[in-house]
């Protein structure tokens, strides 16, 4: 448990930090479900769609330290293979 005045603050901060990394977590997992969903109902064009949408936030998510990297690049390039499968 936090002592000091600083800590306890930093244990604030960190809580609401916490809660909002959270929400953008899973603001851009529904991102992806969605462009999933649409591979899944084998329309490729609303696919190619949902993909080009959720590209730039899967992108800012990796700019903001929520995901890695090479997560995010991963993701895309396995999303975009399943669309041209399509």
């Amino acid at each position: 448990m936090a002592n000091t005045p600083q800590a306890k603050k930093r244990a604030r901060q960190n809580e609401v930090n916490r809660k909002h990394n959270a929400s953008l977590r899973s603001m851009a997992r529904t991102y992806i479900k969605k462009v999933e969903a649409k591979i899944n109902a084998g329309n490729a064009e609303e696919a190619k769609a949902a993909l080009k949408e959720a590209q730039p936030i899967m992108d800012s998510m990796v700019n903001k330290g929520i995901f890695a990297k090479n997560k995010v690049a991963r993701t895309k390039s396995r999303l975009n293979t399943r669309i041209k499968a399509l």
